[in-house]
């Protein structure tokens, strides 16, 4: 999906009048560590994976 720069003032517009001036730095914040635990997440699976996978070929 492309965004362009239109497209993401319409987003940033829709957010302010939605939630309010106050609320966004909030919600980015809380956006930000939600992607950041995701990420931690599917790093510790992908290694868990890998070091499965090592092991099998071991024996």
């Amino acid at each position: 999906m492309n965004l362009g720069p239109g497209h993401l003032l319409l987003i940033g517009i829709a957010l302010l009048i939605f939630f309010g001036p106050s609320r966004l730095p909030e919600l980015g914040k809380s956006l930000g560590k939600g992607i950041q635990e995701f990420k931690k997440a599917s790093r510790e699976l992908t290694d868990s994976v890998k070091e499965d996978a090592s092991d099998t070929e071991k024996k």
